[in-house]
């Protein structure tokens, strides 16, 4: 794997694992840190870059639909404060 793939994948991790601070319920954010570190580790010997770059752009999109859920969370609970 090529230094840069290899830049993309440890950041994706390091993001992932820090959204997974506060994910909402019982026993959230050790739930979603290790079924992250499953991931992650399944995927440990993919050598093939493309297909490399299609498992970035899947961890990007869970990002993307993480954040969203924080974003509602912290909607919900304005609204709740202001009703």
């Amino acid at each position: 794997m090529s230094s840069e793939l290899k830049s993309k994948v440890v950041g994706l991790y390091k993001h992932l694992q820090y959204l997974g601070r506060e994910f909402p319920g019982p026993n959230g954010p050790e739930k979603i840190r290790q079924q992250i570190r499953d991931a992650f580790l399944k995927n440990k010997y993919e050598a093939d870059p493309k297909k490399i770059l299609a498992l970035v752009a899947h961890g990007r999109y869970v990002a993307k639909e993480v954040e969203a859920l924080y974003s509602l969370k912290k909607y919900r609970a304005m609204k709740r404060y202001y009703d």
